[in-house]
């Protein structure tokens, strides 16, 4: 045997050394096979799961036919608006006694508030009395707000009596000590061609001859205040009511979501909070500017409840809730995108959407020029939730709520 030969026969004896390159054709295509029937699996699962969505999707109507909303960026939360712990220190009262009082008053020493359900109540001490019920039972449900009424926005006139804002049934004149209730404006009559809704807040001059209210919509009402929200409808209006001719004026409107109002000193104007644009403006109500308006603040940090003063001279405002910056703000994400809104109240019930909305209580001090002055804070609610308005008296901050059972009261000096 040569040596070519020899070399040849040792080739052929070598012995193999088994790899896993040995077996790579036949484990890509095992890997193969596995990969396509699990993206099978997962596009059947999908379309299972989609299918009924884009049918629900397809076949039911939206309740709401939104507008495109061009809101800035938030302001960033620092400055004046710097997060802090201050509504922390407020102290709960007549909890579970009373349901979502909106609005708080004082005569003397003796508070006084409307509920959820439909009373007006005189708060001493630790113990609510009823004063009177605008509409009749049964109360305590959405669905029968428009016969019980909800009591909103309420104010003192200069004779003592409670003027209350009802968001179905009209603006009433309330005796305190008797109870004697008395309608000044329907709620659902036709002025200017549009309905009455809801009416939400209101404002007495220093005389008690004019009564200055907001109507948030005439599409929607309070109960619907979601959709009105969503929706931005610009249908809100200001009115002016005459205690002599007892006749209703429109002073302003295409508003959207007109809330909270407040006079200001000389009488001429009213600030008005519009929700929706998280912004306040002022309308003028009497004098040579009657019949105009211009911009109190922009760009809020929050949407903007009720506005009641303050006895630095400026004007405590709540907020709604709040446009996180930095952070995800839904309301602002949603204005630009009507698609999204309709989907969403396609998909969502009511329910489910509020508990969507942060639970960040906020209330600010303005002063002239929109300056915000102080701002106080419970970014989690724990104490005081769902604010709707701040009622300054005697040193502490009653804070309203527009579901809560209680209401909150902070001692400004702490603050």
């Amino acid at each position: 045997m040569n040596e070519v030969e020899g070399l040849r026969l040792r080739r052929l004896n070598r012995p193999q050394v088994i790899t896993d390159d040995l077996h790579m054709p036949q484990s890509k295509g095992s890997s193969s096979y596995s990969g396509k029937v699990f993206r099978v699996v997962l596009v059947s699962l999908a379309v299972f799961l989609l299918f009924p969505l884009l049918v629900v999707c397809l076949i039911l109507e939206s309740p709401i036919q939104p507008d495109v909303l061009r809101l800035s960026e938030p302001p960033v939360m620092s400055g004046c608006y710097e997060p802090n712990l201050e509504l922390r220190d407020a102290q709960r009262l007549f909890e579970d006694q009373i349901q979502g009082p909106e609005s708080i008053v004082n005569i003397g020493d003796v508070l006084y508030t409307g509920t959820a359900d439909g009373k007006i109540l005189k708060l001493v001490g630790r113990r609510s009395y009823l004063v009177a019920r605008l509409g009749q039972p049964p109360c305590g449900t959405t669905e029968a707000e428009p016969v019980c009424g909800r009591p909103l926005g309420m104010r003192v006139g200069p004779n003592g009596t409670l003027f209350v804002a009802d968001a179905y049934l009209g603006v009433f004149e309330v005796n305190p000590t008797t109870g004697e209730v008395t309608r000044l404006v329907a709620g659902g009559q036709v002025v200017a061609g549009r309905k009455l809704s809801f009416i939400n807040d209101l404002d007495v001059t220093a005389d008690g001859r004019k009564v200055y209210f907001t109507d948030s919509s005439s599409r929607w009402q309070r109960r619907d205040y979601l959709l009105l929200i969503m929706e931005a409808t610009a249908d809100g209006r200001v009115l002016e009511y005459d205690m002599d001719s007892r006749e209703v004026t429109v002073v302003m409107e295409n508003l959207r979501f007109p809330n909270g109002i407040q006079l200001l000193p000389d009488e001429e104007s009213v600030l008005v909070a519009e929700t929706t644009m998280a912004r306040i403006r002022r309308v003028h109500v009497s004098g040579l500017n009657k019949g105009g308006m211009d911009m109190f603040v922009e760009n809020l940090p929050g949407f903007p409840d009720n506005i009641r003063p303050s006895s630095t001279g400026g004007y405590w405002v709540a907020m709604a809730t709040i446009r996180p910056n930095p952070g995800f703000s839904m309301m602002d994400f949603l204005a630009q995108r009507p698609w999204v809104k309709k989907l969403v109240f396609k998909v969502f019930s009511r329910e489910v959407l509020m508990k969507m909305a942060p639970p960040y209580s906020l209330v600010v001090e303005l002063h002239e020029g929109g300056v915000c002055t102080r701002s106080l804070h419970d970014p989690q609610g724990l104490v005081a939730a769902y604010v709707s308005e701040a009622h300054e008296h005697d040193g502490y901050l009653y804070l309203g709520s527009f579901r809560s059972p209680y209401i909150s009261r902070l001692q400004l000096r702490r603050a």
